[in-house]
C-alpha cells in the first residue's frame, strides 16, 4: 500500500485526490476519476460509496465489500481510457459514455494477485448535475 499521506489511487495525497469524492464534498469530474475513486473505496471498504456510484441498472444486490474479507488492496494501473484513444483514433464518440481499462493489484491470505478490468461507465445528468457512474466491466483474456 502507498504511504499513508499518499491516496491509494497513486494520487499525492487522498486529501486532494480521492477523499473529496469520498466525503461528497466533490463529483468525479471524468470517468476514470470515478474509477480511481473507486478504487480507493475498495480499499476502504466504503460500501455507501460504492453504491451510490454503481449505475442503478446493475447494482446487486448483495453488499459490495465485507468486513471479514482477507483481501488487501495493493495498487491500481490506469491502462488506457476509450475516449483518449478514440480522440487519437477520431473516432465518433459519445459524450455519455466512457470505458477506462486498469489492473488492481491485491493479496488474499499472503497470495498476490490481479484484477484486470475493463470498466464501462455512463455519464446522467440532473438538475444541472452531470454525474459518472460504473456500469460494468470485462475481463480481457
Amino acid at each position: 500500500m502507498p504511504a499513508p499521506a499518499t491516496c491509494p489511487c497513486g494520487g499525492a495525497s487522498f486529501a486532494t485526490c480521492c477523499g473529496p469524492y469520498l466525503s461528497g464534498a466533490a463529483i468525479p469530474p471524468t470517468a476514470e476519476a470515478l474509477m480511481r475513486s473507486r478504487y480507493t473505496a475498495y480499499t476502504r471498504r466504503d460500501e455507501a460509496y460504492l453504491r451510490a456510484t454503481w449505475h442503478p441498472s446493475t447494482l446487486p444486490p448483495t453488499p459490495i465489500v465485507s468486513d471479514d474479507e482477507a483481501l488487501r488492496w495493493l495498487g491500481l494501473e490506469v491502462k488506457s481510457s476509450l475516449r483518449l484513444r478514440q480522440r487519437k483514433a477520431n473516432l465518433p464518440e459519445s459524450p455519455d459514455a466512457d470505458t477506462v481499462e486498469f489492473v488492481a493489484r491485491y493479496r488474499v491470505d499472503g497470495r498476490g494477485h490481479r484484477l484486470h478490468e475493463v470498466s464501462r461507465f455512463v455519464r446522467e445528468h440532473s438538475g444541472g448535475e452531470s454525474r459518472w457512474y460504473y456500469l460494468d466491466g470485462t475481463f480481457p483474456a
